[in-house]
Parts: C-alpha cells; structure tokens; sequence
C-alpha cells in the first residue's frame, strides 16, 4: 500500500490527467462521512459526461456504487508507516522480499537488463517495489476500484487529487485498456503487480513484454518497466546510488512519501543488487 502508464487519453479527461486545469467543482459538495455522497455522485456522472466520459462508462463503473467505509477507515489508519525502520522491516516481511527477491533477478535476468538498458534502474528498486507492494504479485487487492475512488474523491481531505485518479480509471475503462472485472486493488484505488494508481497507470504505462498492449496486472514485466519509467521521470540518473543521501533516493521519495518505507526499499534493493 501507498501513501500519497501509455493508456489511451482522449478529450477532457486527457487534459485533466496532463495536469490541465480541473473545471469548477461548485455543484459537488464534498464530505466526511456518507450523508452526501449520493448527491456527489450524481453531480460528479454530470461534470464527466461533459468532460469526455460516456454515459454507457459511467453505468458500468458505477453500478452498484457504495460509500466504501472500508477505505475510509484504511485511510485514516496507515499506522505502518508510523513504526519504527527494524518494526516496519519486520512487519512487511523484508528478509523473505529480499530471499525471493534474488530468485526473480534471476528468473527475469533478461527482461531486466533490457528495462536497464531502457531506463537505467537496475534490478534491485524494481523488485523490491513489487515485492513490498503485492508479495510479487500474489496479493494485488481484490476491492472495486471505483467505489474506493469515488469515495476519495468526495472526502474532503484530498478530493482534487482522487478525483484525478477517478478520471484516469474511468479512462482505462472507457479504452478498454482494462476491463471492469480486472480493475481490483487495494484501498485507494490502486491497481496491479506494482500498485499504481489510474492516473500513473495511464502517464507512465509502458509495454515491457512487447505484446502490444499495456497490462500490470497480468505482466509483471510491463509493472517492472513501468515502474522504471516511473523512477526515470522523477529523476532516477543511471549510475548514481539510490541509498539515502545519494541522488537516486529521490526518485525513491517520489514512489511513496512515507519515509519508512523509502527507507526499507532502498535497503531491502541493495541486498537484492547484493
């Protein structure tokens, strides 16, 4: 889980995701608890469909929709990230990360030298990422997404930022980039093997297995070199060390802003990278 993609971007939506002025948000009333989210929801069908999102989209993303009290509470409980560097180690389970971690270096050799050779992040960051983030794929989160982001993005606390990423979802979907029934994570909406939320899966997605479509929660390949895309545009410099105080930790910050957790990933990729 974290603190805080080439999709098809079209209209709107698109300049929304490219960092483009949101429109006026004065019809949406946001909230902190469920007494207005129906409303919310309502206005916020009206405000997509004028930004580019069908109408046939919004149905199908929100049949069903709820006020997810569960990600409510998630967020307002990440006491994780709280512990100390030895507890979060142990609670996150870094010695078994960094023990299967070396068995997928070498299982994915190949794939990863050419992600390398791309982008310049070397094996360790990357695997220690997906191991943190879904146990190397086995845990991805098995939640909607859309609830979880619809309820976001009418809480008060961060309602621009997931009303973003409940853009960038309905995107995916309305691309048909994913299907509904794929689009499962964890609590704040975020999706596949690496744990990106809609809006990064859309900017920084790449195809990493070359089979001409862009799908992390099916290939952990195109979630490795995503991620390393990733990395590269928040400055990842090839060569330069990634442990703390040297020039690629900052690329590490950008992944997730809890500082444990940037901690764990730059010591658990060293053991890894050996």
């Amino acid at each position: 889980m974290r603190l805080l993609t080439t999709g098809l971007i079209g209209g709107m939506a698109a300049a929304i995701l490219m960092g483009a002025a949101i429109p006026a948000h004065a019809a949406k009333q946001c909230g902190n608890d469920s007494r207005g989210f129906n409303a919310w929801v309502a206005e916020f069908r009206k405000e997509a469909m004028a930004n580019g999102i069908r109408k046939q989209t919004l149905d199908e993303a929100f049949a069903g929709m709820r006020y997810a009290t569960d990600t409510i509470r998630l967020d307002r409980n990440q006491r994780s990230f709280k512990l100390s560097f030895d507890q979060f180690m142990k609670k996150r389970g870094a010695a078994t990360i960094i023990k299967q971690g070396k068995r997928h270096k070498k299982n994915n050799a190949a794939a990863l030298a050419r992600i390398e050779a791309r982008y310049g992040v070397p094996p360790g960051p990357l695997i220690a990422i997906w191991g943190m983030e879904t146990a190397f794929g086995r845990f991805s989160g098995d939640k909607p997404i859309f609830p979880a982001l619809a309820t976001l993005a009418y809480d008060c606390r961060r309602s621009e930022f997931f009303e973003t990423q409940l853009y960038g979802a309905l995107q995916i979907l309305q691309s048909r980039q994913l299907s509904k029934s794929k689009m499962r994570g964890a609590g704040h909406g975020e999706l596949g093997q690496m744990q990106f939320l809609p809006a990064n899966y859309i900017k920084y997605g790449v195809d990493g297995d070359g089979n001409g479509r862009v799908d992390m929660v099916n290939s952990h390949i195109d979630g490795l070199a995503s991620t390393a895309n990733y990395l590269r545009a928040y400055g990842w410099k090839r060569g330069a060390g990634y442990q703390p105080g040297e020039p690629n930790f900052r690329a590490i910050q950008g992944w997730n802003k809890a500082g444990v957790y940037q901690k764990a990933i730059a010591s658990i990729a060293k053991s890894i990278d050996g």
